[in-house]
């Protein structure tokens, strides 16, 4: 493949810039709504497809599996055929998929268009934040990037809002098929406002791609198994198993290929290996307070999918006022400080949430706590972001992309196995990926819900550990 020069994309105008932000911003938003959109309406769509629990789940995993096994060859896709390119065609596969989706007639059909969606995810996530290198400079950047983390932030809480009123108002299927006008009109802005980035030499690491996908999926899938069968379970330790050899052959093949998807020499960096380190935890932590806390306020509370997902209100208005004041912080405080202390709030949030009971009133036992995990996620992302993209070479912003969002949704994959596998067990095994008004009684899913933010808690005290330790040192100035 020759290199081909593409047009340089020079210092866009004012509006120009907002244009440009727009589009990636909406176009990530979009992608990362479907996180989330679909947990209000899970008891919908378990009703009308006929669902069991199992299956249920994979409606889920399919997604962020998909999602975060292919974003290292997403980005490098980028960087080998034009990143608006990629962008573009990666918004029209999610677009067709969201409208298979929204027409499924069934399980498997469902699972297999989430699974399409993830493909289509894959390229326009990484390559939304390689665009924002190539489009954006010094402070200009930094503030794109800051809403880029903001939009990460309250996409999920957003998209239980969304999802949750599609639900209630229309049906579980509309959440997906407004998302077929959306990706349509942002394909006809990129191609007017987005400049093509210079195509590199190389080939596709195939190799790579297969193993961290069939790597990742089977360490989450023993983690679920573990939740149902128990961890002696020969199905789980036989998917555990395979999930580590595969994971270990992509390191070995990753050091060894000409053009690797994932090049090591990135996490020579104590700051990018940290704060890809973090960001796993922090995810894992993250997926698990939405999808726990939308369970205790339908299931325990007795909310309705839509005044569930505006019980994450306060969350969302905190993180939001909090992210967009973040790039005035950074200016007198290091990252890395800001991080640590958007960490402790959201340690403190979660721990404060963890004692949920079955008689608790909204206020006070998940209003207030919420407030204390906004603030913290808005602290905490753009810092998250900015370390795992920083001092890399030219050559290797979509790398370094591809890897922070690569942590970013293994991150959610993973925590949600490992803590829906603690709820399981805190509840004798019953299920807690099904919320039912008719399934466990209040206080026994109060005691998953807690168990599983417990879990969730821990998970952000590692990510904490990670910062200072590993973070905070990186980042201190020498001599």
């Amino acid at each position: 493949m020759h290199t081909t020069a593409a047009p340089h994309v020079g210092t866009p105008t004012k509006t120009g810039t907002t244009a440009i932000l727009a589009v990636i911003l909406i176009s990530y938003f979009m992608i990362l709504l479907d996180n989330s959109v679909i947990f209000t309406g899970l008891p919908s769509i378990r009703a009308d497809l006929g669902l069991d629990p199992a299956a249920l789940s994979w409606v889920q995993d399919a997604y962020t599996l998909v999602f975060g096994g292919l974003l290292l060859l997403g980005a490098r896709a980028g960087d080998l055929l034009g990143r608006r390119r990629l962008f573009v065609a990666g918004l029209a596969v999610f677009g067709a998929a969201s409208l298979l989706v929204g027409l499924a007639p069934a399980g498997w059909w469902m699972i297999a268009a989430r699974a399409l969606q993830g493909v289509g995810a894959a390229v326009v996530a990484p390559t939304s934040l390689a665009l924002i290198t190539a489009h954006f400079e010094g402070p200009a950047r930094a503030r794109a990037v800051a809403w880029y983390s903001a939009t990460a932030g309250i996409g999920a809480s957003l998209g239980l809002v969304v999802g949750g009123a599609l639900a209630d108002w229309v049906s579980w299927r509309a959440a997906f098929l407004v998302n077929v006008p959306i990706a349509v009109a942002m394909i006809v802005l990129a191609r007017r406002v987005l400049a093509e980035t210079e195509r590199r030499t190389g080939r596709f690491d195939v190799g790579g791609a297969v193993a961290a996908t069939l790597g990742t999926g089977a360490l989450v899938l023993g983690i679920i198994e573990s939740g149902e069968r128990g961890w002696t379970s020969p199905v789980t330790l036989g998917a555990l198993a395979a999930g580590l050899v595969l994971l270990t052959v992509l390191v070995l093949h990753e050091a060894r290929t000409a053009h690797p998807i994932m090049p090591l020499r990135l996490f020579r960096s104590r700051e990018r290996s940290g704060a890809y380190a973090a960001r796993l935890l922090f995810l894992g932590a993250m997926i698990g307070f939405f999808y726990f806390t939308t369970q205790y306020l339908q299931d325990v509370l007795g909310l309705s999918p839509l005044q569930a997902g505006l019980g994450f209100f306060p969350m969302t208005l905190v993180n939001f006022a909090v992210a967009l004041a973040v790039p005035r912080l950074l200016r007198r405080i290091p990252g890395a400080v800001l991080l640590a202390a958007g960490l402790v709030l959201k340690l403190a949030g979660l721990a404060w949430l963890s004692r949920v009971g079955p008689d608790d009133a909204y206020l006070t036992a998940v209003a207030l706590p919420m407030l204390l995990v906004g603030a913290g996620q808005g602290l905490a992302f753009a810092p998250l972001t900015s370390s795992g993209i920083a001092g890399v070479a030219p050559e290797d912003a979509g790398a370094a992309s591809g890897l922070v969002n690569t942590a970013h949704q293994l991150g959610m994959a993973l925590g949600l196995g490992v803590l829906v596998a603690v709820a399981a067990h805190a509840g004798g095994g019953s299920d807690a990926t099904a919320p039912d008004l008719a399934g466990p009684a209040a206080a026994q899913v109060a005691a998953q819900v807690s168990a599983a933010l417990t879990g969730a808690t821990t998970l952000v005290a590692l990510a904490l550990v990670v910062v200072l330790v590993v973070l905070l040192p990186a980042r201190r100035p020498r001599g």
